[in-house]
């Protein structure tokens, strides 16, 4: 009897020590995950709720309160025109709607850039600026960069044509980072061909001086856009004809030779019978 008894204090005892020991190394492993998950908040920072599209919204899509939720994004890596107030994204006493100006897909963050302000629909209007005109400049592929030009991208602009005072046509870039708003009807930056689409006729936005003098070069010359790089520094004054493309110097021309004054000589005439004798003298004056 006691031997039984010893025997099922041991069993009881090992027991209990095995579930002591898995309840340290769950509690252990418990610890570790819940410090993992402190190290990762910490390193994400705070989150705050912003605004997210529910489903796929395209270029003209009214933008309404059925569209959008919120979710949580860490306050660190906000855009900073980023969606977070209702009010402001849907003002209220304000019924008209917002228009989709970029696509947007399913729980992207909702920016305030890619949405026009309530009640102006998507379209030229929503893409310029206070003080923007918009001008479109006829292109074809050489000159449309082979219709790889999207809205939203900047181009540089070149202008070759008849300089005054010289034989040769001259290229001069005339306007540098012009944005694009439209690319011939289109003013979204959806491509659903995948491909390039060579246009004819390229929107850019532009302030009414810089309107004037495209129209000036289009009309004297011809003119030829060049895609800038995001990381590109603004482009400075460009100039290149005939001559420095292919580094023909003029030739200089000889400078004349001096002229020597010749001296002045004096003489004294003198007749000796039939015979005339001329005598060098100094000269007096």
């Amino acid at each position: 009897m006691r031997m039984v008894f010893a025997l099922v204090l041991m069993v009881g005892v090992a027991l209990a020590g095995a579930a002591v020991y898995m309840a340290q190394g769950y509690i252990s492993q418990t610890q570790n995950a819940l410090a993992q998950e402190r190290a990762a908040r910490a390193k994400a920072g705070p989150l705050v709720e912003v605004f997210v599209v529910n489903k796929d919204r395209n270029y003209g899509d009214p933008l309404t309160k059925d569209d959008v939720q919120k979710i949580y994004w860490p306050e660190n890596a906000l855009p900073k025109d980023i969606a977070r107030d209702e009010a402001l994204l849907f003002p209220e006493g304000n019924s008209e709607p917002r228009f989709v100006a970029r696509s947007m897909a399913k729980f992207e963050p909702v920016l305030m850039s890619k949405v026009t302000d309530p009640g102006e629909p998507a379209g030229l209007n929503g893409q310029l600026k206070d003080g923007e005109r918009a001008f479109a400049i006829r292109v074809d592929v050489a000159s449309g960069v082979s219709g790889f030009l999207q809205p939203s991208d900047f181009v540089d602009v070149y202008w070759t044509g008849p300089a005054p005072g010289q034989q040769t046509d001259v290229t001069q870039l005339i306007e540098g980072s012009l944005r694009i708003v439209a690319i011939d009807q289109q003013a979204s930056t959806d491509n659903s061909g995948g491909g390039a689409v060579i246009a004819r006729t390229v929107t850019v936005a532009a302030s009414p001086q810089q309107v004037a003098r495209l129209a000036q070069a289009q009309a004297t010359g011809r003119m030829a856009l060049s895609l800038v790089g995001s990381s590109a520094d603004t482009a400075t004054s460009v100039e290149v004809n005939g001559k420095s493309l292919l580094g023909i110097v003029d030739a200089q021309e000889p400078e004349p030779a001096p002229v020597i004054a010749e001296a002045k000589v004096c003489t004294l005439k003198t007749r000796k019978g039939g015979e005339v004798q001329i005598t060098e003298i100094p000269c007096t004056n």
